[in-house]
Parts: C-alpha cells; structure tokens; sequence
C-alpha cells in the first residue's frame, strides 16, 4: 500500500466516523460488581428514585443476616426491667412496668434465676391488681437463644418455637439480655407499619375491614 493512498484511507476514515455515529447500536456497558464493597458502592449511587432508603436498609440487613449476631439487636441487661416473683403488683409497679415501654417482664426467684415471664397482655387483663404477686401471672415458658447465634440462627429458633421473645444468654449460661421477634423484624423492614387494628381472631371484622 502507498504512502498516498494510506494517507486518503486516514483522512476518509476522520471524516467519514462522525457521520456514521447516528447509525451506529450504542449499547450500554452494564457494571457488574465484583465485592460486597463494589455493590455497596452501587447502592449508594443509585438514585433515591430507584431505591428508596427503606429499601436500601432492607437490602443491607439481609446480606448481613448470617454474620449479625443477637448480641448487637438484642437489649443489654442494663435496659431490662426485672420483676421479682414476690414483688406486689400495686399501682406503684405497674406504674414502674408500663413506663418502661417494654412488653415482656423476665421475673426472678429470690436466687437470682429466670422463673418466667412477665406480659404486658397479662397486666392489661388483671381485675385485681392490689396486692397480687407476679408469680401469680407469669408465662413459665422460657425460651432460651445465646448471644453469638446469627440473626439468620435467631429466626429459624422463632420459627421452630413459635415464641416471638428470648432471653439471651452467653456460653456461660448468665442472662446478658433480651430479643423479641418485633426487633427483628424492625431491623429486617426498617419498620413496622403503626397498625391499629386488633381483631384478628373476628373473621367478620377482617373480612370487612377497609
């Protein structure tokens, strides 16, 4: 080939591409991450639009369901309020149970060891609260999960025990805090929808509900 006619081959060629761009298939190069770290990088970049952040904690909480352990959703020991199965269940402790906020009471012997179950239903249910003591009214089902077990263990205990609250114990058999199956869910869906309703054992009442 001679030098004169590989240079008209070059100068065709620049002056030919430009108008043959609107011809031309363009196709989208799809990014395909390789690590955790590169879809995470992903999630973050991609438009609210697309993936809300609901949607995103979603997403996060179940990739990172086998490795999260109990102990980082569960409530420490510090933040539980105890009952003694002795303890008068007067206006003054009521008062003290219901203004913890929580639903679920682990009461103890005068030992020290978990007796049961203290619930907020039950408290709610009492006709005579003057005077009666906890023992009278605490769930003797006890459902035991231990702290290092991973949420994805957590749930399959909730499943095979049909129990919605454990308390949570360390290899040692100590009592270092509680997980109900509210949390967990709360932690899997970002949140749960404020939802009134309570008739769900009146066929009538769901089947008309609007």
């Amino acid at each position: 080939m001679s030098q004169s006619f590989e240079k008209f081959m070059k100068k065709f060629a620049g002056w030919i591409d430009p108008k043959l761009e609107p011809y031309r298939e363009h196709k989208k190069l799809v990014y395909t991450p390789e690590t955790l770290e590169d879809l995470l990088g992903v999630m973050k970049r991609t438009p609210k639009t697309v993936l809300t952040p609901r949607q995103r904690t979603i997403i996060a909480a179940a990739m990172s369901f086998q490795d999260t352990p109990v102990k980082q959703l569960m409530t420490p020991r510090a933040d539980i309020t105890f009952v003694y199965e002795n303890d008068f269940l007067g206006p003054l402790m009521l008062d003290k149970l219901y203004q913890s906020g929580s639903q679920h009471f682990p009461v103890l012997t005068t030992r020290g060891e978990i007796a049961g179950i203290l619930h907020t239903k039950t408290l709610n249910s009492l006709e005579d609260r003057q005077g009666d003591r906890a023992a009278n009214h605490l769930d003797k089902n006890v459902y035991y999960i231990r702290e290092d077990y991973s949420l994805e263990q957590a749930v399959a205990a909730f499943a095979r025990t049909n129990c919605y609250f454990f308390i949570v114990i360390d290899r040692t058999g100590n009592t270092v805090g509680l997980l109900n199956f509210e949390t967990l869910l709360e932690h899997l869906l970002g949140h749960i929808s404020d939802d009134k309703f309570d008739q769900d054992n009146d066929s009538y009442a769901v089947s008309h509900r609007i």
